[in-house]
């Protein structure tokens, strides 16, 4: 799969065009999902198989399926999922309110 962001797909919008024959183009609109660009000469079968990496890297990113629902979703092993959301700049870990303390107690427990 492939991605661009709006700025470079209003640049030169061949590019993405000539991409999206090989495989399925995700347009980013800053750091989130916009679109999706198929190439309409693709099997409605190969279609739905390209499309569902971008739809569940798109709901994970929204905090919508859990990682392991969204790597299922997308028909791809976890670890090949996990590359395909560093591919796109999705982060697996998010800190929360809790990542503060879990460091300190990890520093603790290695000092120890």
């Amino acid at each position: 799969m492939h991605a661009t962001n709006v700025r470079n797909l209003k640049k030169n919008p061949s590019l993405a065009l000539r991409q999206a024959e090989d495989s399925p183009v995700l347009v980013l609109k800053g750091d989130e999902p916009n679109a999706l660009i198929v190439h309409l000469d693709k099997s409605l079968f190969e279609a739905e198989q390209s499309v569902r990496p971008a739809l569940a890297a798109s709901l994970f990113k929204d905090g919508t399926l859990s990682l392991g629902a969204a790597a299922r979703l997308s028909g791809m092993a976890l670890s090949g999922f996990v590359e395909f959301l560093g591919e796109l700049g999705i982060e697996v870990v998010r800190p929360d309110e809790t990542t503060g303390h879990e460091e300190k107690d990890l520093t603790a427990w290695i000092q120890s």
